[in-house]
């Protein structure tokens, strides 16, 4: 960046200004600094203006710094938003519920989250719409689909990690996974069963900070799917035992979009909604 001209009075002001700011590690206000003397020059406003004016854009840029880097660390891939969810499609589901959710009051009461119903109801898109919204809060979360959860802890097993990654899924304030029923869990003979690797997760989790699960099958399924139905009773005891409970009773939006495209296979794809 060319050196902004010194004004009258600066006596070298801006220079120490700029190695203040490299010392604080400030170097976005670094880069933006000359454009707000400049304009201070200009419009003179008080002390007290000028302060709140450069630290405030400093901590809007820093804040949404701190919102990427959740967003990067929660696992999630697509941004799907509340905003987005065709309500109109699923009439039955309380909307007031899901945006209450949106408060985050449960995760400050360590309360959990259980949607039930079948596929392409809608579960998915509302709980990634909550994680971002977690990440935009600067909750800490984490998201993971129910296999590939298992299937990492599994992997903890083989190389001596699972106490370390055990920990990291406990970490977070609001943890979601996301279809469980749907994909392949491990179930060797060797091995602890998949309702044996969750129950561990969740029994550690449980009234301390907030689990929020999606299921395609029916909760009287999770012990066959889990290999263990004494241990997926126990994990859905402690779910439902401070959990808001939502069974999205309704269409499937993906066989919707694909019935619409049958009819115009011409026209654009609408954003559907996930499981």
């Amino acid at each position: 960046m060319t050196a902004a001209k010194e004004l009258p009075g600066d006596d070298g002001l801006r220079e120490r200004l700029r190695s203040h700011l490299f010392r604080l590690a400030l170097n976005d206000l670094d880069e933006r600094i000359d454009p707000y003397l400049d304009a201070a020059t200009r419009n003179r406003p008080s002390y007290l203006q000028l302060l709140e004016t450069v630290l405030g854009d400093a901590a809007s840029r820093k804040r949404e710094q701190r919102i990427e880097y959740r967003f990067a660390k929660s696992g999630l891939r697509l941004r799907k938003t509340l905003a987005a969810f065709d309500w109109d499609f699923q009439p039955k589901l309380d909307r007031a519920v899901v945006e209450d959710l949106a408060t985050f009051g449960f995760v400050e009461r360590h309360e959990d989250i259980l949607f039930t119903g079948k596929s392409g109801t809608g579960k998915s898109h509302l709980l990634q719409a909550l994680v971002l919204k977690a990440c935009e809060k600067e909750i800490t979360v984490r998201y993971a689909r129910g296999a590939d959860l298992l299937d990492d802890l599994h992997a903890g097993l083989a190389d001596g990690t699972y106490q370390q990654r055990l920990k990291g899924w406990c970490r977070p304030a609001l943890l979601v996974i996301d279809d469980v029923g749907l994909g392949q869990v491990k179930k060797r003979d060797d091995e602890p069963t998949a309702a044996h690797t969750l129950f561990n997760l969740l029994d550690r989790r449980h009234t301390r900070c907030s689990t929020a699960v999606t299921s395609n099958i029916k909760l009287s399924a999770w012990g066959k799917y889990l290999g263990d139905a004494t241990l997926a009773a126990a994990i859905l005891d402690r779910l439902v035992m401070n959990a808001v409970r939502l069974d999205i009773d309704g269409p499937s939006y993906r066989q919707h979009v694909a019935r619409q495209r049958s009819k115009a296979p011409d026209s654009p794809d609408p954003d559907p909604l996930d499981t």
